[in-house]
């Protein structure tokens, strides 16, 4: 076998890789979005005080953080449809990391609520605002910085857990790195290259949370030393 790096071959199909990784950010930040929307009907559901539904609700964000995310393609990609429900490959990509990063999303959602001070609820309570002034105005402002390293996290962890999606024939990068392999026989340079594009973004992405997190600390006020 020739381990020679082949600038030319590289060059080659570097186009293909590059238009592979728009989707992978796209996949990327579509699973995201669903993702911060099915947390927040989570952390709704266990904040319920019918018990019933929390208890439900408990269970379900359990089984799914506790099941595979490979697992979880499949089952939505190969056995839904024996049940009637078909769905393109992409759609099953973007619903399967969305509830499965949505369970662990609400967690982040539950942990920064707690932190907030009860003395702020208690006040709020005490000076008779509703719910709603109190989330939007006191509660939330308070919560979001703690929120932000865990957002953060999982927005990165869902980057890197898109070439699972390749298994259900998504065009994603890695995707496009075995398919640009068996091909030419050779996959040295595109999986490194997969390798070097999920660094390039990654880190940056890594920088930018953690800048946030600074920011929205100065504006409120708040100093770590």
């Amino acid at each position: 076998m020739n381990a020679e790096w082949k600038w030319d071959f590289t060059f080659q199909i570097l186009p293909q890789m590059l238009w592979a990784t728009l989707n992978t950010i796209m996949a990327a930040g579509i699973g995201y979005a669903i993702a911060t929307i099915v947390g927040l009907l989570f952390l709704l559901g266990q904040r319920t005080p019918i018990k019933i539904v929390n208890m439900i609700n408990r269970e379900i964000v359990e089984f799914i953080r506790s099941t595979p995310l490979l697992i979880q393609l499949f089952f939505v990609y190969f056995v839904l449809p024996q049940f009637g429900i078909t769905l393109s490959a992409w759609v099953c990509g973007m619903i399967t990391i969305g509830l499965h990063f949505g369970t662990y999303l609400s967690e982040v959602y539950r942990g920064a609520l707690e932190g907030v001070p009860k003395t702020q609820w208690e006040a709020c309570r005490a000076l008779n605002f509703t719910n709603f002034y109190t989330y939007r105005r006191i509660v939330l402002p308070q919560a979001f910085p703690i929120a932000i390293p865990g957002m953060g996290n999982y927005l990165v962890g869902i980057f890197k857990d898109t070439p699972l999606l390749s298994t259900i024939g998504v065009a994603e990068l890695f995707h496009a790195a075995t398919a640009v392999g068996g091909y030419h026989y050779r996959y040295l340079e595109p999986y490194t290259i997969v390798g070097i594009i999920f660094l390039i973004l990654s880190v940056p992405a890594a920088m930018g949370i953690r800048k946030l997190e600074k920011s929205v600390n100065k504006a409120q006020g708040k100093v770590k030393y």
